[in-house]
């Protein structure tokens, strides 16, 4: 699922995302080392015994230079096409914020690619507003 989501992105916008194949593998390896973290949230999503979805968050600092106070941030949520529509994404999302909450961020926070506009309406549509635009010039 993961390696579906930075396909997705990088085909959005090959120069932004980067892809490493064999993506699974590194991808993979690199979330299971950092979903070991007690600042990580990580939670999949069944139906019939079937994994058909994740979210991964992270509890975070402080950040000046973003100028963000303490908050979780969703890293990444995912649900297979098959299984989209059912409310998969709206469980998993609720249930990173309660997590959250218990672990005392006052916030939760994401970034989505602009060209996602059908996550971005799914984000607004629980609550999310837009706080900040990341803009990319190659060099």
């Amino acid at each position: 699922m993961a390696g579906a989501l930075v396909r997705m992105h990088h085909a959005m916008d090959a120069q932004r995302f980067f892809l490493v194949e064999p993506i699974e593998q590194g991808y993979g390896s690199w979330l299971v080392r950092t979903s070991k973290s007690d600042k990580s949230i990580v939670l999949v999503a069944e139906i019939a015994g079937k994994v058909v979805g994740y979210a991964w968050a992270t509890l975070e600092e402080r950040d000046w230079m973003m100028l963000l106070d303490a908050c979780a941030a969703l890293q990444d949520i995912w649900v297979d096409e098959e299984a989209r529509r059912h409310g998969v994404a709206r469980a998993l999302l609720e249930r990173v914020a309660t997590i959250a909450k218990e672990k005392g961020a006052p916030r939760l926070v994401l970034s989505t690619a602009a060209k996602n506009e059908s996550a971005q309406k799914f984000f607004e549509s629980m609550g999310f507003r837009r706080t900040m635009i990341e803009m990319t010039r190659e060099l």
